[in-house]
């Protein structure tokens, strides 16, 4: 199977299945000399584990990672890391109605177009489960932009059609309730919407949003590998993301020039700034040194209680309620995901700029 690895210095490639012995990542072109241990890659992967609210899928995972490479003696080595997040808790039974069965939403039809052959136990590497390994190297990566300066916050912004509100906004509630919200009231208004889908056999999607900050200006490579490209194809490639936006996003469409455009002024330090952000931080596809502002639009969790219409590999029209454990929506859990690929795809664009300026590559190497 092509198409598993990602990035250009900073690579990732991820491996396993849904409900094979584990999952887990290599990630390749780390530095060597930082500091790391489990405990700080486990704080990452708490935020995405299952089971830990009602609106979570209830499938208990530890998802305790482990270190297999590429670490000694508590530093990075500079060779690939590997980690590993066992398996534990599979009900591979679950799905044995579905053997012959395209589920409606997911990739059943198409993987089996492609490879003529597919893992039906929970999706194999279409699940959400795959995107364990993508956390675990996105945990490291923050932490090098960390000490860097560079901090990233994403949090839900809508599920359904509750939005939340931008006076209401407090980041101190991300992480301490199950949505995810930065706010309280739309919160609880998302817990009551769910609480009815679940009544519904049916399922919800949403948006999470995302704040990079202390990124320079002059990240980015024009033309292919722009700054806000890369963004996209990192969370596209997160399996319920239907659509990215940087800034304004699709809402850019709507403004004029004189409304889009944000106005650049000198501050009394003499730095380069910006009165507006609709840009996201990000213009001819370079960090232009505001504030980096990202989003993805999640689809509605597939999998639903609900007896749908299908059709079998055997092309026989048939009716399928789905089995199992799944989230009745999956944007609270996606928020860690989204922030790990944008830290991996952030770090990978702040090292190729490193020999943007020969001016530089001469003072690094310099005796």
């Amino acid at each position: 199977m092509a198409g598993s690895e990602f990035g250009r210095i900073i690579r990732i490639s991820t491996w396993g299945e849904s409900h094979g012995p584990a999952v887990g990542v290599t990630l390749d072109g780390f530095p060597a000399g930082m500091e790391l241990s489990q405990e700080d890659i486990q704080v990452y992967l708490d935020r995405r584990k299952p089971g830990q609210s009602r609106i979570a899928t209830q499938r208990k995972e530890e998802d305790r990672v482990e270190i297999l490479s590429g670490v000694f003696e508590g530093k990075t080595t500079g060779t690939p890391i590997a980690m590993m997040i066992r398996n534990k808790d599979q009900h591979s039974a679950d799905y044995a109605n579905i053997m012959h069965t395209y589920r409606p939403g997911h990739a059943d039809y198409t993987y089996d177009r492609k490879y003529g052959f597919r893992d039906y136990r929970g999706g194999g590497r279409s699940s959400a489960r795959e995107t364990a390994g993508r956390v675990a190297a996105g945990a490291v990566c923050a932490k090098l932009l960390s000490l860097m300066g560079v901090r990233l916050s994403f949090y839900t912004a809508a599920i359904g059609d509750v939005v939340i509100s931008r006076q209401r906004f407090d980041p101190a509630l991300i992480g301490r309730n199950a949505t995810n919200m930065p706010d309280s009231v739309a919160d609880q208004e998302a817990l009551a919407l769910i609480e009815e889908l679940m009544q519904r056999k049916d399922s919800a999607g949403g948006v999470v949003e995302g704040r990079i900050t202390g990124v320079p200006a002059g990240i980015g490579d024009p033309v292919f590998d722009r700054l806000d490209a890369c963004l996209a194809k990192a969370l596209m490639s997160i399996g319920a993301v239907k659509a990215v936006g940087i800034g304004d996003g699709m809402f850019a469409a709507y403004l004029n020039g004189s409304q889009n455009n944000d106005v650049f002024y000198a501050d009394d330090d003499g730095i380069i700034r910006k009165k507006t952000n609709h840009a996201g931080g990000i213009l001819g596809g370079i960090s232009d040194g505001s504030d980096i502002i990202v989003s993805a639009s999640i689809k509605p969790t597939p999998s639903i209680g609900r007896e749908q219409e299908t059709v079998t590999d055997g092309k026989e029209n048939t009716l399928l309620t789905i089995q199992g454990r799944h989230d009745p929506v999956i944007v609270p859990r996606a928020v860690v995901v989204c922030e790990c690929m944008c830290a991996i795809t952030l770090l990978d664009a702040m090292l190729v700029n490193m020999s943007a300026k020969a001016d530089s590559v001469i003072q690094f190497y310099k005796h």
